[in-house]
């Protein structure tokens, strides 16, 4: 079945589905270095790097020889939902998630998946309408029938806990079968993947160290870890961030389920030119060191500074970072590695917090594909 991606990233959300069987024609990102991914690990995807609000004649974005389009999935960004104006900013009306409908609207595609996070579930409009309702009723007039699944990424082999919702949708002359259509979780408990199981096969490098590409320095002891070894020969993106041996040393005060927010105040942050006082700035999201034998928390596109390795004094490579979102070792990331807040494109770091971990995608996709079987 022929797809499009909206608002691709990366291409997390493609890879399982081009795991799953499907065909990827089309794929549309405006961020610069995220599209330049998606190109170097999708090449045959036709990738359009331009705002979706200004790609007006939709006829023509097909490659020549697809007719027609199965499926269009994506996750159009919800951070405060606002375009421009004195919209409100909660309603999804005024937001890019119109841009989804407007592309189901021309293709009428047999079925659409759209991502988003858990709290769109909740979220109000300022007249206090429900969003996930005005969600629905924009795709029913459209003409498509869709059901709300929240789905944690811990229970579908990824080792990584995420809460994120999808809105499956099916075309009206389709029966909707919500228990038949539901994506189901196979690993749970103490059988989710850790966080040893998916990284500790890396090399273990040291603040500074690394290099975009090295040699596996051992063999893979996991299921998981000989799964994201597959067809790859060498490891990419694997480069410890720099930092200062006062760090370091605050970092090896961290125990397991504490943050920068728990050590003696000997070892916190000093004031900008004042190394003998305190900062006071204490921010207990950051630098965070999760139980490795568990599955890690939640990967954000700040996780560069949210956790410290479970057994280095360092963040976390863009690899392993990678690796807990079940990206295999094959998929290269392009840009930089981080950006200063200047800077509008996405960092290595930042397209792979944002991403769908592809193994959740992968069982999204398969429940359709077993659904139109």
């Amino acid at each position: 079945m022929n797809i499009i991606d909206l608002f691709a990233g990366c291409g997390g959300l493609s890879l399982g589905f081009e795991m799953a069987g499907f065909n990827i024609p089309v794929a549309i990102e405006k961020d610069d270095w995220a599209s330049e991914t998606y190109k170097k690990n999708h090449p045959t995807t036709k990738v359009i790097t331009e705002d979706i609000t200004q790609i007006l004649d939709l006829s023509s974005i097909l490659p020549d020889g697809i007719k027609s389009i199965d499926g269009i999935i994506g996750g159009p960004p919800c951070q405060g939902f606002s375009l421009s104006g004195n919209r409100d900013k909660n309603d999804p009306r005024n937001s890019l998630f119109m841009e989804f409908v407007r592309f189901v609207k021309h293709f009428k595609p047999r079925f659409f998946v759209m991502e988003n996070v858990t709290g769109i579930l909740s979220m109000k409009t300022k007249s206090g309408d429900n969003v996930k309702d005005l969600i629905k009723a924009e795709f029913n007039s459209a003409g498509y029938t869709l059901e709300t699944f929240t789905l944690n990424a811990a229970e579908f082999g990824v080792p990584q806990s995420r809460l994120r919702v999808f809105f499956i949708g099916l075309r009206n002359d389709i029966p909707y079968d919500k228990d038949r259509i539901e994506p189901k979780g196979f690993l749970f408990g103490n059988e989710q993947r850790t966080i040893t199981d998916a990284i500790m096969d890396l090399p273990q490098i040291a603040a500074g160290e690394g290099s975009d590409t090295m040699e596996y320095s051992m063999r893979p002891f996991t299921k998981y870890q000989e799964w994201a070894r597959q067809n790859s020969t060498v490891i990419h993106n694997h480069v410890a961030m720099r930092h200062t041996a006062r760090l370091v040393e605050r970092f090896a005060q961290i125990k397991y389920g504490q943050s920068v927010a728990d050590v003696a105040e000997e070892y916190q942050q000093r004031k900008r030119g004042e190394a003998d006082k305190i900062s006071g700035k204490v921010y207990s999201q950051n630098n965070m060191r999760p139980y490795p034998d568990k599955p890690s928390p939640t990967i954000p596109a700040s996780f560069q500074s949210n956790f410290v390795h479970p057994y280095l004094n360092r963040n976390y490579t863009a690899r392993e970072g990678a690796r807990l979102q079940s990206f295999p070792d094959t998929y290269i990331f392009c840009g930089k590695r981080t950006t200063m807040s200047w800077e509008k494109n996405l960092s290595q770091y930042q397209q792979i917090g944002n991403a769908v971990p592809p193994l959740l995608a992968k069982a999204i996709a398969k429940s359709i594909v077993d659904y139109f079987a």
